[in-house]
């Protein structure tokens, strides 16, 4: 019967080494949600984010009456995607890296609440600024699952970075989403005038 009490340890040690990995696991793909008050494009309403460590998506909610709207940046695909509730679309967009926070970053900002109060006392927010396409997207797939849930069956238009030199002709034109105290963005055109 020797080998009937090595098998009980052995089962034992597969018991304590599974709670072991669970235990260190979990955080790593935790999602972390924190709320936010702020003053939003000169209205009040509050933000939420939600970062997704297994899927790579953060998920920001401004919920401000009928000029609510919602943003969900892919990090695997690239793209990101806001939900315009007023306007009832979508528009996508590829994330500009350069520009945006990284995915750690973001998940880093969120775990240690540094998007509440008002700012970081760093420089001004970035920002970006996209000209809307009117034609709208036919086949959401290339722009990833997340995307395709958010905006199936709801008027989606691609938009494009445009560079600073540009910037004057759009001024009056778009729709403005201030993301916290680290990003703004513009998007711009026919699809977004009031």
């Amino acid at each position: 019967m020797p080998g009937h009490c090595f098998g009980e340890v052995k089962m034992k040690f597969t018991i304590v080494f599974a709670g072991l990995v669970g235990i260190f696991l979990t955080p790593a793909l935790a999602n972390y949600n924190i709320n936010v008050n702020s003053d939003n494009s000169g209205g009040s309403g509050q933000q939420s984010v939600s970062v997704n460590n297994e899927h790579k998506v953060a998920n920001v909610d401004n919920n401000n009456g009928w000029d609510s709207w919602n943003s969900l940046w892919d990090y695997e695909y690239g793209f990101a995607v806001t939900r315009l509730f007023k306007k009832k679309s979508c528009i996508v967009h590829k994330m500009n890296k350069a520009v945006m926070p990284s995915f750690q970053a973001l998940d880093t900002l969120v775990k240690e609440k540094k998007l509440q109060g008002k700012g970081l006392g760093k420089p001004s927010p970035k920002s970006l600024i996209y000209t809307v396409n009117p034609d709208k997207v036919n086949n959401l797939d290339q722009f990833g699952k997340s995307i395709i849930a958010m905006c199936k069956g709801i008027p989606t238009y691609m938009a494009e970075e445009i560079q600073e030199p540009s910037q004057i002709l759009y001024i009056g034109k778009c729709f403005n989403i201030d993301i916290f105290w680290i990003l703004n963005i513009s998007f711009c055109g026919e699809t977004v005038e009031n």
